[in-house]
């Protein structure tokens, strides 16, 4: 793409009388309506040859007027919409509401378009797949195979998977997961043959792919329950030390609260529920506790003192489980960029 110098090419219409027909034209279009934050989000989920030829065509754009703008937006949120739709209620479903909204001609192409792009991604048919199910044909496949597999799944499948296996495989995976880098279309054909028999399909892929790494494993961990998290880290550290730590160092978990910011603690605090704060300090250390206490209204700080003297018995579970909630809220803030966090053995703080 990088060698390309050609400029974006028009097409007349009764309408639009320069509507953008170039694909890489119309992305670059897209990263640059975005702005700058929302375009570096983009960025951090591609590879490094996307983000170069993503980069040069939004450097020769050049200029752009409202036709193309609003054109090019258009489409994208409706193939932004297709692919929702065949994702999440299937192609029939997306068909339908597609025809009555856009007309029938117009839905055909869109759902084309979107099923080529579904279809090119390897495993694509454990995307939609029930957990449980998956588990009882994945679980007797060998390490590296679920860790491959896993690899294409979104962190929070991949966790459902993970919470169920053996705690040896368990292990086993992540390391897989972890060490995996770039994978040849050939090892990547092998085992979508060896899955073929079983779910009468494949999908080959043409490039080389970044699957995995470290910050895969991270966030995935991120989205385990904390039970089957503390499990995973026992046992790694005792067999892979330096790992356990490195995938550390890219989480963020209920104790890195500590390393936060008053004004980011203030900003979460807001939107706990007291019973969470109530549950999630039963078992916390003093420096947590004034952590919470210090940056708190004194109504809900006396109200927690209070529901905690009286509270008791409370089942670990639980508390881990409040805990897992109350780090769920702040990566959604994170997200939102209203606080910043900083995790495990990073430096500097993350502002997103």
């Amino acid at each position: 793409m990088a060698a390309e110098t050609s400029t974006p090419t028009v097409e007349s219409s009764p309408n639009n009388s320069d509507v953008l027909t170039d694909v890489k034209s119309k992305a670059a279009l897209v990263v640059v309506s975005l702005g700058a934050d929302r375009a570096s989000q983009i960025y951090k989920y591609l590879n490094e040859q996307d983000i170069e030829d993503l980069t040069y065509e939004v450097a020769k754009l050049g200029k752009t007027n409202n036709n193309q703008v609003e054109a090019t937006l258009d489409e994208f949120y409706k193939l932004c919409l297709t692919h929702k739709m065949m994702t999440d209620g299937g192609l029939d479903y997306a068909r339908n509401v597609l025809e009555k909204a856009f007309g029938e001609s117009t839905a055909r192409n869109l759902l084309e378009k979107v099923s080529k792009t579904l279809q090119s991604k390897p495993f694509n048919f454990f995307m939609k797949g029930d957990p449980k199910a998956l588990l009882s044909i994945l679980q007797n496949e060998r390490a590296q195979v679920i860790a491959l597999i896993m690899a294409y799944m979104d962190p929070e499948q991949a966790a459902q998977i993970l919470e169920q296996l053996t705690d040896e495989k368990r292990i086993a995976v992540i390391e897989g997961m972890a060490h995996m880098d770039r994978v040849s279309p050939e090892a990547i054909s092998i085992v979508e043959e060896e899955m073929k028999r079983k779910f009468a399909t494949i999908i080959t892929s043409e490039d080389n792919m970044s699957l995995g790494g470290i910050d895969f494993v991270a966030d995935m961990m991120n989205n385990i329950d904390r039970s089957t998290e503390r499990k995973v880290f026992d046992q790694l550290g005792k067999t892979n030390p330096d790992l356990a730590q490195d995938i550390r160092d890219k989480m963020f978990v209920f104790e890195n609260i500590l390393d936060m910011d008053d004004r980011s603690v203030q900003r979460f605090v807001r939107d706990l529920d007291t019973k969470d704060v109530v549950f999630a300090l039963k078992n916390a250390s003093e420096d947590m506790k004034a952590t919470f206490f210090n940056n708190m209204s004194k109504r809900m700080a006396d109200s927690v003192r209070g529901d905690l003297e009286i509270t008791s018995n409370v089942r670990l579970k639980d508390v881990e489980e409040a805990q897992q909630r109350i780090v769920n809220v702040i990566r959604r803030l994170e997200e939102q960029g209203e606080v910043i966090i900083k995790k495990g053995g990073e430096d500097d703080d993350i502002i997103i």
